[in-house]
């Protein structure tokens, strides 16, 4: 619990990293207050909830780092303090029990994301912490003062330090508006334009396959992409059709890659391998073998087990003549190219990349240009795909900006005696 006494601490942003900052904050006896513009907390991490809240995964903690890219060296060591098995601890506490599901991915046994945050709301209002809802931020004025409008009109606040937890760009009807931008940038914070990230990839279908197979699921399969290093990024799983082209769990693996191909050359191709679990000779020999008077779906069906929409993707690509020759269709079973036009926008992405960039940081996420300010969650400059990855991050660092305030804090107001640094 907090003191008279004790430092004030504004955390401006109600989401997983606002939160987590402000629990350790709190337990280490600082005074919290956590603004939130919308009427509610967590309205992005509830969403997130929906169809099952995917709280971290259980793959081999350096398979599971390996998932962040080049940004990995910044974030390893907020991650090896709050690991995924921490996280899984931190929800066994609050009364929630995890399980590991086929994927890898973990998630509570009851599936449900309320739960879990009413009984962390429920941890905070314990701990002393103050929630003020429908408190949006407007930046600061003239004298360095934190701005807020509230139901009963506009106030200035100047804690002691600010942490500022106030997502990306994406959903911005759950609050991640970006509309922090040009309030930083204005301070001398470089801000990286945001992009999409997790998102879905416009193909051209045609109006046939798209009235027909819009909203089928395509499993299992794999994905593969030649990057512009000659690497190769490939992923097995499952991906939806859609209207506009394609979306899911596979796409959202490798965004990133085909996003920055796009950026660079306005084109990216994937290749999908519709029978992953057999060989591309096996594949030759079944397609190979007489159909006699049996349609090629027929006889893919027989052959292969080719069906529904998997069939209907070779058609599409291949073309009536393409689909008719078993040495092109042979080859597009284990290599089907997908042309990918653009990414979708921004407000449908599931996250951002692009934010705040990390050398406008110090090692403990607070501003270089404003001290006493912190910054975290997906208000940086990192991305991660889908899987548990972002939601454990973006914790990590909500608890790794904490102790970062916590040292300011003992650092810079001789005499403290109230605040214990959490181990």
């Amino acid at each position: 619990m907090s003191h008279p006494e004790s430092p004030h601490v504004a955390v401006v942003g109600g989401g997983p990293s606002g939160l987590m900052a402000a629990e350790r904050l709190a337990r280490a006896g600082v005074s919290v207050t956590v603004f939130e513009a919308k009427p509610s907390l967590g309205r992005k991490f509830l969403r997130a909830g929906i169809g099952g809240l995917n709280l971290t995964h259980g793959e081999p903690y350096e398979q599971f780092c390996a998932r962040f890219g080049d940004r990995i060296d910044l974030l390893k060591p907020m991650l090896d303090a709050f690991p995924p098995a921490a996280v899984r601890a931190w929800a066994a506490d609050l009364g929630v029990e995890t399980f590991t599901g086929s994927s890898g991915r973990v998630f509570p046994v009851d599936m449900k994301a309320a739960p879990l945050l009413r009984a962390w709301v429920h941890r905070l209002r314990q701990a002393g912490v103050r929630l003020r809802l429908r408190h949006r931020w407007l930046g600061w004025n003239e004298a360095s003062e934190l701005r807020f409008t509230a139901p009963d009109g506009e106030f200035t606040l100047r804690p002691d330090a600010t942490v500022l937890a106030l997502g990306g760009a994406s959903w911005p009807q759950l609050g991640s508006d970006a509309a922090w931008v040009p309030w930083l940038a204005a301070r001398g914070v470089k801000v990286t334009p945001m992009q999409s990230a997790n998102c879905g990839f416009e193909v051209e279908w045609s109006p046939h396959f798209q009235e027909r197979f819009a909203g089928a699921e395509v499993k299992p399969v794999t994905l593969s992409y030649v990057d512009a290093q000659g690497e190769v990024h490939t992923r097995k799983g499952e991906f939806v059709v859609t209207e506009y082209g394609v979306e899911g769990s596979l796409v959202y693996a490798l965004s990133r890659h085909l996003r920055d191909t796009l950026n660079r050359t306005g084109q990216a191709t994937a290749l999908l391998d519709l029978a992953p679990d057999r060989s591309p000779q096996a594949v030759l020999d079944a397609v190979a073998r007489p159909r006699g008077a049996r349609s090629m779906s027929s006889h893919l069906q027989s052959r292969l087990g080719l069906k529904g929409v998997k069939a209907a993707l070779l058609r599409e690509v291949l073309g009536a003549q393409g689909y008719a020759d078993a040495m092109r269709v042979a080859h597009a079973v284990k290599a089907l190219p997908l042309q990918i036009r653009s990414a979708r926008p921004l407000r449908e992405a599931i996250s951002t990349a692009g934010g705040v960039g990390f050398e406008s940081l110090d090692a403990s996420l607070m501003l270089t240009a404003l001290p006493g300010t912190f910054a975290a969650g997906e208000m940086l400059d990192w991305e991660a795909p889908t899987g548990g990855y972002l939601l454990t991050a973006c914790l990590a660092q909500g608890r790794w900006v904490a102790d970062g305030v916590l040292r300011y804090l003992q650092t810079h107001m001789l005499g403290l005696q109230k605040i214990s640094q959490f181990k």
